[in-house]
């Protein structure tokens, strides 16, 4: 089991940047593969980027590649993503995800726990 609290959500313009904090706690952080989607009103959930239980692969949405930085230190159980260059749709509910598999995927049905999610709105 894994409890995963995240945090850094908020209202910027677009072209700002934010930095989404999501820390672990229970079991080690270090067995698990983490996932960072996001849901925005009347849309189901979707990947947004992906990184090996290491930190040494990583894999993100066309629609935010270049954009946003996914990154975890195992040192503090956490994972972050870091998005700069925002735009308005990227509004939505940010969630962190953790998976046990060692072949990451990108379904959120492939992920077992779940955070309670941080809202990010951007204003155009």
């Amino acid at each position: 089991q894994v409890q995963l609290v995240e945090s850094g959500g908020g209202l910027v313009q677009a072209g700002g940047s934010l930095r989404l904090s999501c820390a672990a706690s229970g079991r080690t952080f270090s067995s698990y593969g983490m996932g960072w989607f996001r849901q925005a009103p009347g849309k189901e959930r979707e990947f947004v980027a992906i990184i090996t239980r290491g930190g040494g692969t990583t894999s993100y949405a066309d629609s935010v590649k270049d954009r946003f930085t996914i990154s975890r230190d195992n040192t503090q159980n956490t994972v972050y993503l870091q998005m700069n260059s925002l735009k308005p749709e990227d509004t939505a509910v940010y969630y962190c995800a953790a998976t046990g598999s060692y072949a990451l995927k990108i379904e959120p049905r492939t992920y077992e726990y779940w955070g309670q999610g941080t809202q990010v709105t951007v204003s155009s």
